[in-house]
């Protein structure tokens, strides 16, 4: 059996599990692939992947050029960049990992204070022998506009109130008493945008959500405002929140999601001030690794004995 490790930013994955009790032949790729093209040239004679989250796509112009591949192992249960129909139909078994919500959770909240706290101009100032350059604010008796309530919207919600913020929510089926469960109060979208001192998106990228936030919703959020996103990158139109940052109609927006990942190196968010970036880390932990890893190994242990296990469907 020929294992395909992909995306292996940080050159770890080989450490947080028994790859050896496999009995196979693995290669770990460290960098992105460039496209399509590259995927299937790269990954021609696999017969397992085992993908990392949403980095490298698998659409059925993907998949219907792998014949060889039998298995797929995405971290995680939800894999919005593999067409599952595509697999079915081409008998590539699909199957996912355990997860963890805290990492992502904790990143929201890192991001959160670092903007607050203006600690990225503060950060270069003390590396190049400065220091204090600026007035941070404080979050406490600021109100917490989240964009979705789920786990990691509710999460963000218990957090917030710790820090003595209000919370209030917004979603297309979002009732007020599930809000209320979460110490948030359920607002229209408008008063959601409006009445934000912090706006934390918390959505799932569907065909629904894909440039959900556009320049309209920018223009009605506070100059004060911050934006943070952790979610998926496409749930907020691109150009429009450049520019609403050139423009200073936002305060600021801490990001750790963009439309292409890895973000090119000239782009446009890089030379923003404002832009407070960090490279989608925010599930990257060694505590979500050795979870994603161990149950990868356990997949492919599974799937060689025939009985193949977390199949996502």
């Amino acid at each position: 059996m020929k294992i395909a490790i992909l995306d292996d930013y940080q050159h770890v994955a080989l450490g947080y599990a028994d790859w050896d009790s496999l009995g196979a032949e693995i290669e770990v790729c460290t960098e992105a692939f460039g496209g399509p093209d590259e995927v299937v040239a790269r990954l021609a004679g696999f017969d397992v992947v085992v993908a990392m989250r949403e980095r490298t796509p698998f659409p059925a112009a993907v998949l219907d050029r792998l014949p060889g591949l039998q298995l797929l192992v995405t971290t995680g249960q939800r894999n919005a960049a593999i067409d599952l129909a595509a697999a079915k139909r081409g008998g590539v078994v699909v199957s996912g990992t355990g997860n963890l919500t805290a990492p992502t959770a904790e990143h929201v909240w890192a991001l959160i204070l670092a903007a607050a706290r203006g600690l990225p101009a503060e950060f270069r100032s003390m590396r190049d022998g400065g220091w204090q350059v600026g007035v941070g604010s404080t979050v406490r008796g600021k109100t917490l506009g989240l964009l979705g309530l789920g786990r990691l919207g509710a999460e963000s919600a218990r957090i917030g109130q710790a820090f003595g913020m209000k919370p209030i929510a917004w979603s297309r089926h979002l009732t007020a008493e599930r809000a209320a469960e979460h110490g948030a109060t359920l607002v229209s979208r408008e008063e959601l945008f409006a009445e934000a001192d912090v706006l934390s998106i918390h959505l799932v990228l569907s065909e629904r959500t894909r440039g959900l936030v556009g320049a309209a919703d920018l223009a009605g959020m506070k100059p004060t405002a911050l934006l943070v996103n952790t979610s998926r990158g496409p749930i907020v139109a691109e150009d429009a929140l450049v520019e609403a940052l050139r423009e200073k109609k936002i305060a600021a927006a801490a990001l750790d999601v963009y439309d292409t990942e890895p973000l090119p190196s000239d782009h446009p968010l890089r030379t923003l001030d404002n832009a407070i970036l960090t490279p989608h880390i925010g599930y990257v932990s060694r505590e979500s690794y050795e979870i994603f890893y161990r149950d990868a190994v356990e997949d492919i242990a599974a799937f060689q004995a025939g009985s193949p296990i977390r199949v996502v469907e």
